[in-house]
C-alpha cells in the first residue's frame, strides 16, 4: 500500500482501579465507574469518557459520564494512552 490508510477510530477502554472509583447519577440511578473509554482525537489530543455498573446491579443502561478532573485520573489516562501506543507500536502482525 503506497500511502496512509485513513484510520477511523483509536480509542482503548481503560479499568478504573478500585480507589480511582466514583459514583454518579444519570437518570435516578447510580452507577459506580469502572471503566474509561479513551480515545486519540485527529488532532492528537485525547477524549475521555467513563462507563460503569448501576449500583444495585444488573447491567443498567450503557450511559456516559464526565470524567472529573483529577490528577490521578488524568495520570492513569495518560500512562494508559502511553502503554497503548507502545503496545500498537510493537505489534507482530495478523496471526
Amino acid at each position: 500500500m503506497s500511502s496512509d490508510p485513513e484510520v477511523s477510530a483509536l480509542a482503548i477502554n481503560v479499568a478504573i482501579p478500585q480507589a480511582l472509583r466514583w459514583t454518579a447519577t444519570r437518570r435516578d440511578e447510580a452507577f459506580t465507574l469502572t471503566t474509561l473509554n479513551v480515545r486519540l482525537l485527529p488532532d492528537g489530543h485525547l477524549a475521555v469518557k467513563a462507563y460503569g455498573r448501576p449500583v444495585g446491579g444488573g447491567r443498567g443502561a450503557y450511559v456516559s459520564f464526565p470524567v472529573p478532573d483529577e490528577p490521578e485520573l488524568a495520570a492513569l489516562v495518560s500512562d494508559a494512552a502511553s502503554r497503548a501506543g507502545a503496545l500498537w507500536a510493537a505489534h507482530r502482525g495478523l496471526g
